[in-house]
Formats: C-alpha cells, sequence, structure tokens
C-alpha cells in the first residue's frame, strides 16, 4: 500500500516539473539562506574565535590612561609582578607601524614588491607565552635582548614568506625603517584559513625587544603605558585581575578612570555570546522563509486537490479508504519539501565553493545546520500538507464524482 502510495506521489509531482519547481522554490531558497548564512557566519566567527584564543585565554591587558607623574617602567612591571601572588608572567606591549623590507635589497633596487607596511610590537621576554604565539622555527626574544637593546626580530610566517621569500629565514636580516635587524624566529599563522589565496588577507607582524622599539620609533616613549600578564590558570583569571586592579589603584592614587584592564577571557566569552546570537538571528530569519515555502506548499496542494477531485472519486468508488488518500496527498507534500531541501542543499554547498573561490576564504557547509533544515523541511512537508490531505480524503465519493471542475 505505501509502495503504491508513493509510486503514484512520484507520478503526480513529476507530471508538472514547472509546477512542482515553483512550488519547491520557497523551500530552496529557505534552505540555502539557512545553510549559507549561517555557515559563514559560523566560518567567521571560528576565525576570529581561534585568533583571541591563539592570543591566550589567561591573559590580562592593562592599558594608563593617566600615570598621575609617575610613569610605570620595566622595573615597576617586575615589581607588579612580586606583588602578586596570581600573576605568573608580565611583559610591557607597545605597537607602532613601520616600513619593513629585506636588508639585501639595494636601496637602489627596491621596489614597492619588496617592501611591506607591518605592525611592530615592542615586548618583553615572556610576552611569547603569556599571548600564546607559537614559533614555526627560531626562538623567541630573552631578557638579554630586552636588557641590552639588541636588534633581534621575530616575524609572522606570511611577512617572510612576501619580504624575504621563505619562512625559514632564521640568522637574515631585515629593515625596520632603515634600521638592520636580525631574525631570530619566525611565527606561525595563527589562522590558515585566511591564507588559502595570495590575494587574501595576509598577517605582516614584526615583534622586536620593548627597550629596542622605544629608540626606533619617535612614538613609544621609555613609560610603559600598555602591558600585558599571565596567571597560572584560567579559573584564577578573575581573582588576578581583582588583584591586579588593586595593585593599579595602589599605584594610581586609586583612580580607576587612570587605567583599563581587559580579561582576554571574558573577550573569549562575548565573542562565544555574539556568535550564539548571530546563529539564533539567522536561523530565524531562514526558518521564517521555510515556513513561506511551506504555505506554499499547502496552496499548490490544495489546487490539486480542487483539480484532481473525479480522481478522488474515482478511487474511492472502486475501494480506496480514507487513510490511503490522505497518505498519498501527504506523501506528494512531503515529496515537494524533501526535494526542495535536497535542491537547496546541492545550492547552497555550490554558493558556498563561488564565495570560496572569488574571496579566498574557506566556508564549509554545517553539517548540523544541513540535518537541522533536513529535518525542519520534512516537518513543513507534514505539517502543511495536513491540511489538503486530509481535505482530499474527507471528500464524499458521489459528490466528487459529480464534480465537473
Amino acid at each position: 500500500m505505501l509502495k503504491d502510495c508513493l509510486k503514484m506521489s512520484v507520478k503526480s509531482v513529476s507530471s508538472n516539473k514547472m509546477r512542482s519547481f515553483l512550488t519547491m522554490l520557497g523551500i530552496i531558497i529557505g534552505v540555502m539562506t539557512l545553510v549559507v548564512l549561517v555557515s559563514m557566519v559560523k566560518g567567521t566567527t571560528s576565525s576570529v574565535r581561534n585568533s583571541i584564543n591563539s592570543l591566550g585565554t589567561s591573559s590580562l591587558t592593562v592599558n594608563i590612561s593617566d600615570d598621575k607623574g609617575k610613569p610605570l617602567g620595566l622595573d615597576d612591571l617586575d615589581e607588579i609582578l612580586s606583588d602578586s601572588s596570581l600573576l605568573s608572567a608580565i611583559s610591557p606591549m607597545e605597537s607602532t607601524s613601520l616600513t619593513v623590507s629585506s636588508a639585501y635589497a639595494a636601496k637602489s633596487v627596491r621596489t614597492e614588491d619588496s617592501e611591506e607596511d607591518a605592525a611592530v610590537y615592542g615586548t618583553g621576554s615572556a610576552y611569547g607565552d603569556i599571548a600564546g604565539l607559537k614559533l614555526l622555527c627560531g626562538r623567541y626574544l630573552n631578557k638579554t635582548d630586552v636588557d641590552n637593546h639588541t636588534n633581534v626580530a621575530i616575524i609572522s610566517q606570511d611577512l617572510a614568506e612576501d619580504i624575504m621569500g621563505s619562512v625559514y629565514c632564521q640568522g637574515e636580516s631585515i629593515r625596520l625603517d632603515g634600521v638592520v635587524y636580525q631574525i631570530v624566529g619566525i611565527l606561525e599563522s595563527r589562522d590558515t584559513t585566511s591564507r588559502k589565496s595570495s590575494s587574501g588577507y595576509r598577517s605582516y607582524e614584526v615583534y622586536i625587544p620593548f627597550s629596542s622599539l622605544v629608540r626606533l620609533s619617535d612614538t613609544t616613549s621609555a613609560a610603559v603605558t600598555s602591558f600585558v600578564a599571565g596567571a597560572e590558570e584560567e579559573a584564577d583569571m578573575d581573582l588576578a585581575e581583582a588583584e591586579l586592579e588593586q595593585l593599579m589603584l595602589m599605584r594610581l592614587d586609586d583612580d580607576s578612570d587612570a587605567f583599563s584592564i581587559r580579561n582576554q577571557s571574558s573577550v573569549a566569552e562575548a565573542m562565544e555570546e555574539v556568535n550564539n546570537s548571530m546563529v539564533l538571528m539567522l536561523g530565524g530569519i531562514a526558518g521564517i522563509s521555510l515556513l513561506v515555502g511551506g504555505i506554499g506548499i499547502m496552496n499548490i496542494m490544495l489546487v490539486s486537490v480542487t483539480e484532481r477531485t473525479r480522481e478522488i472519486g474515482i478511487r474511492k468508488a472502486i475501494g480506496a479508504g480514507d487513510g490511503i488518500i490522505l497518505l498519498q496527498f501527504l506523501i506528494e507534500a512531503m515529496l515537494l519539501s524533501v526535494f526542495g531541501c535536497m535542491a537547496g542543499i546541492i545550492g547552497s554547498v555550490i554558493v558556498l565553493e563561488g564565495i570560496n573561490l572569488f574571496t579566498g576564504a574557506a566556508y564549509q557547509p554545517s553539517l548540523g545546520v544541513i540535518l537541522i533544515s533536513a529535518a525542519f523541511s520534512s516537518a513543513i512537508g507534514i505539517v502543511f500538507g495536513l491540511y489538503p490531505a486530509a481535505k482530499a480524503a474527507g471528500k464524499k465519493p458521489i459528490e466528487a464524482l459529480r464534480y465537473i471542475g
């Protein structure tokens, strides 16, 4: 019985291909909207989340806006660390933008392709561990580098590739605004998905000793206005933040407006909340599109019931029960919904691949979203097909046979 109903439903749907396609279009658009938008949001937020996590979720960033005439030096940071029972490391962190080029490129032949503007960070020896920087090769800065103003640098993988021509350039030299620095380490790229295309985003970063940046840049003073601190355990971050706040208040005349503290774990949590909100919002928008598609299915099924009134009367006259009629029309509605869902999934994969091709991104369709789309589409087929199917099953045989239409 079920097999026969399925055959008749497939035949009915395929007999008028254009009408069936237009009926499925609402479901197709709804599924494509849901899969494409949610997959893009998940891909983008995953990349941002990885970048945030790569900075370390057990770090605190302090920015000083008013030093009250008592500027902090490197010795003061060491004192803060020794006064704290929860902080495990501390490091200054100042930044500027400088032009970077290979030290071996002659000025007379240097072109725009052989130099790049990069973010240059002046840090201490503990910054690498606090921020969770990963080295592809070489070493990070040490205390001797900071104490002796050594001209050494750690550069990002992208900068090594584009300026030096190879990521394995440890021991070679670069110029920062004309000043020669020896490369002692190469940083592993934080986000490999952003590097899929050479025309896409490239991360140009250079890390040098804080004391060296003070001598190199006119915009950086010896007074520390920004520093990062790390805690041993992520679970202690709130306590470490409260302790650091008290230490800073003692140094800055109890003025809480003179500085700010950013808890990296709080940033990660906030990002997760934003991600969930975005997914729910876009899922709701796509869900409305699917509901509109379901209304379209119900509308066309009601038309189909009216058109096939005499067929229903004949089938009932030769022994088909109400359950058989209801099942056939319900299967037809589900087929329209399921076929539309399948077409929407295929279309969304094609759209995502097109976006990846033209933008250099690496968005992937989310399996969870696809399964939700399939389940929701099937439910829509049942819910919006139930009324037309019940109306068909409730027709009286004699009245149906008399119907002219």
